[in-house]
């Protein structure tokens, strides 16, 4: 997207944009509808830039909360598992916790 100076013709706004994968220049004019469609252009680039921008901030802000819950996932899984283990609990076959000593009786009702 810009100004282009030709030697014939002068200068004129032309506006690139993709069709079906190709680039494609769509020429809008020169003069006053020229500069309108440069500003037109301008703005339309400028809150696209500050959309993108407030995504990358709120991504920032969850990735920050996400790090958190980790953290404090870990050290209430850690510390549920020290109480388990002073408790005389052992996991079977890194499944469920047991007693330790505990007899289980397949036939109990």
């Amino acid at each position: 997207m810009g100004w282009e100076r030709r030697t014939r013709g002068g200068l004129y706004y032309t506006r690139s944009r993709k069709v079906r994968g190709r680039v494609v220049r769509e020429y809008i004019g020169g003069g006053l509808l020229g500069a309108v469609a440069a500003l037109s252009d301008a703005e339309r680039r400028s809150q696209l830039k500050a959309q993108a921008q407030a995504w990358r901030a709120e991504r920032a802000y969850l990735e920050a909360a996400d790090a958190a819950l980790h953290v404090l996932s870990d050290t209430s899984e850690a510390m549920s598992r020290g109480s388990l283990i002073l408790a005389g609990y052992y996991r079977h076959h890194r499944g469920e916790w047991r007693k330790r000593g505990a007899k289980i009786d397949c036939f109990a009702e």
